[in-house]
């Protein structure tokens, strides 16, 4: 059910641990693990900054085309620097919407000129992209969204609403799911366009506070935001089609990356409880080796889909694994912990009402994962009627 590296592969590993363990260094270092969900409001300056090393490293989009500034790398090769790069605990991306969800889509269904001019600029690190999916009576629900694009001769106008948009505070750009046929309902009359953020009076984000203290996500209000003709991807009314594709490819090399960190975040549960003696309690303990034993799961079945084309139900069923085992991680986090579980690391002060200890934070934030990227009722009615070919349920 593992791969197997070849002689090449482990060349590349070689290459990847060097290049790390030279650049990793100063403000980068500081930086090491941090960033990451729950903690994207750490160190932006110095993950920004890193973010354009990367790319002069050439480590930006592996999997493309040599045609886009960066170098090619085989599927095992993109395992390995996804592993290696979780391994040193580089600094959490701030581009990888871009590189992951963004570039795949343009080069599935994106024109010649729409690669030529977005791929380049992620490759180097210099651009960063944001998600406009959601909507507040739209979120999982996705074919519901009610912003609109207006076409105005050789430009849309946007307006509406999204919101749980990550990094929009950050990003330069953002690819938009809006409807440009009022006449058409539900995922008929959609379009998927390519926003420039810096338009001001024109677009408003503002950050949504969590109950954690932070605020990683954002709402964007667009009011006649701009967007090229030329800048939407695929035909006018194919959005549907265009989005579902990025869905899917949403869930890759990506997710043996976040596997690796979930295998972090394990292994410290476990370290305290050994530390706290709650491991000697024998439920407790066979809680921690099912949580052991689902992740090896979780491994094995992204590594047994990665690559494989034309599985309705893949993304899906990883999202449904990753997003349960999560938050029952952060359960048992503060299970372990006990009583002290609930005390902060600092007193309450009004300057700082909301510190949060590690354990405390995942806790709180794994709270989401089962909502956010799909909720675990959308991801089980995708399957019932994708997969199982049940009858569709309306809504």
């Amino acid at each position: 059910m593992d791969f197997g590296f070849a002689g090449e592969d482990e060349e590349f590993r070689g290459e990847a641990r060097r290049w790390l363990r030279e650049h990793l260094v100063g403000a980068y270092a500081d930086a090491a693990g941090r960033g990451g969900p729950g903690s994207e409001h750490e160190a932006p300056r110095a993950r920004r900054e890193w973010e354009r090393e990367l790319g002069s490293g050439g480590w930006i989009g592996l999997g493309w085309s040599e045609a886009y500034g960066n170098r090619t790398a085989t599927l095992t090769q993109q395992v390995v620097w996804a592993e290696e790069y979780a391994t040193a605990r580089a600094p959490g991306r701030v581009g990888h919407i871009g590189e992951n969800l963004l570039a795949p889509t343009l080069l599935a269904y994106g024109d010649d000129a729409q690669k030529r001019r977005f791929l380049p600029p992620v490759a180097r690190g210099e651009e960063l992209w944001c998600q406009g999916y959601s909507e507040p009576d739209a979120g999982s629900d996705l074919a519901g969204v009610r912003t609109v694009a207006v076409r105005d001769g050789d430009v849309y106008r946007v307006t509406g609403q999204k919101i749980w948009t990550s990094l929009a505070a950050e990003a330069d750009w953002c690819f938009v799911l809006a409807r440009t046929d009022p006449r058409e309902r539900r995922h008929r009359g959609l379009s998927f366009l390519l926003v420039a953020m810096d338009q001001p009076g024109r677009i408003e984000v503002r950050p949504i506070r969590q109950m954690s203290g932070t605020a990683e996500f954002n709402e964007v209000f667009f009011d006649g935001a701009v967007v090229r003709a030329a800048h939407v991807v695929g035909a006018e009314g194919d959005g549907w089609r265009v989005a579902m594709g990025l869905l899917a490819r949403e869930r890759g090399v990506s997710t043996l990356v976040q596997q690796i960190g979930f295998a972090a975040e394990l292994g410290e549960v476990v370290e305290a409880a050994i530390r706290s003696g709650a491991v000697r309690d024998p439920v407790l303990r066979d809680q921690l080796v099912c949580q052991w034993a689902e992740l090896k799961v979780m491994r094995w079945n992204a590594l047994r889909t990665l690559g494989a084309a034309g599985d309705a139900g893949a993304p899906s069923v990883a999202k449904l694994l990753w997003g349960g085992w999560h938050q029952r991680l952060g359960e048992l986090a503060m299970r372990v912990r006990g009583a002290a579980a609930a005390l902060g690391p600092a007193d309450w002060t009004a300057g700082t009402p909301y510190a949060l200890d590690p354990t405390q934070r995942l806790f709180l934030f794994t709270r989401a994962d089962t909502l956010y990227g799909g909720s675990d009722e959308i991801q089980r009615n995708i399957i019932a009627e994708r997969v199982l070919g049940l009858p569709r349920v309306e809504r």
